[in-house]
């Protein structure tokens, strides 16, 4: 049986710390489709942070919400909250979102959309 070791491909969605903090600011969110994927990019107090941007409930989008104090982005059709860190859904009423690692480097700041590969 073949385990699975998730790869990401990085891709570059800020030139600059500065420029990210301009265009999403604090606890502001952001979409963006990255290979064919709507990911909702969030500022909070924590940091930058990623999911996608459907909600798991219904599909809306959650790019489209809020951010709260405990580092959650809500859905703003029925409130559904989900942890910017991992995905998790606060209440477990629905799906987790799927979180994307975020990286900020000295030439801009990164998404990771993961491309899972079988390893032997």
């Amino acid at each position: 049986m073949a385990e699975t070791e998730t790869q990401y491909t990085w891709h570059k969605v800020f030139d600059s710390l500065q420029e990210a903090k301009t265009t999403v600011p604090l606890r502001k969110l952001h979409k963006f489709v990255l290979d064919g994927r709507a990911v909702c990019f969030a500022h909070t107090n924590t940091g930058f942070f990623a999911v996608d941007d459907t909600c798991p409930h219904l599909g809306y989008s959650l790019s489209r919400g809020t951010t709260n104090y405990l580092n959650e982005v809500i859905c703003p059709w029925h409130s559904y909250r989900y942890d910017l860190s991992s995905g998790r859904e606060c209440e477990y009423r629905t799906r987790n979102a799927v979180a994307h690692p975020v990286e900020i480097r000295t030439n801009g700041i990164y998404i990771g959309i993961s491309s899972p590969t079988a390893t032997r």
